[in-house]
């Protein structure tokens, strides 16, 4: 391709070129693969430490995963949690957490998390509605917003 390039480009005109790039779907980030039985999370026990499993989380990103990983050390029932996201190309997250007592499994406590999360959600969505509302009801007299 360097060979061709200096015979290409003149100085009186400018030709593009357009090469094909080595790059997957960008679309293959965040949707799951339904036709090869792509699914969004897996779990495996870990069997060197006790109370401790990791999940796959597949087509996510570190906003979630860093999301779940806070909200999980704010259980006290929760030793360890953390993430890792093996190489920029790949499009999943390993996600590692061990509870402190075989009583609570991890996927209890990823459970209550996310469920937590939701909740906290919905909450901030009705304050963010309520409060739109209300501005809007102290502004309707001053004109259009």
């Amino acid at each position: 391709v360097s060979l061709l390039l200096p015979s290409l480009f003149h100085s009186s005109h400018c030709i593009f070129l357009l090469f094909a790039m080595n790059a997957p779907e960008r679309s293959a980030s965040f949707l799951l693969d339904e036709d090869s039985g792509e699914v969004k999370i897996t779990y495996a026990t870990d069997t060197k430490v006790s109370n401790a499993g990791t999940f796959r989380l597949n087509k996510e990103d570190h906003t979630v995963c860093n999301l779940l990983r806070m909200q999980l050390l704010r259980d006290p029932s929760v030793r360890f949690t953390g993430y890792l996201h093996p190489h920029p190309l790949l499009h999943y997250f390993d996600m590692k957490i061990q509870t402190n007592s075989s009583t609570v499994a991890p996927v209890e406590v990823l459970s209550s998390a996310i469920e937590d999360l939701a909740n906290e959600t919905d909450h901030l969505i009705t304050q963010v509605t309520d409060a739109i509302d209300e501005w809007r009801r102290e502004n309707e007299q001053v004109g259009q917003f």
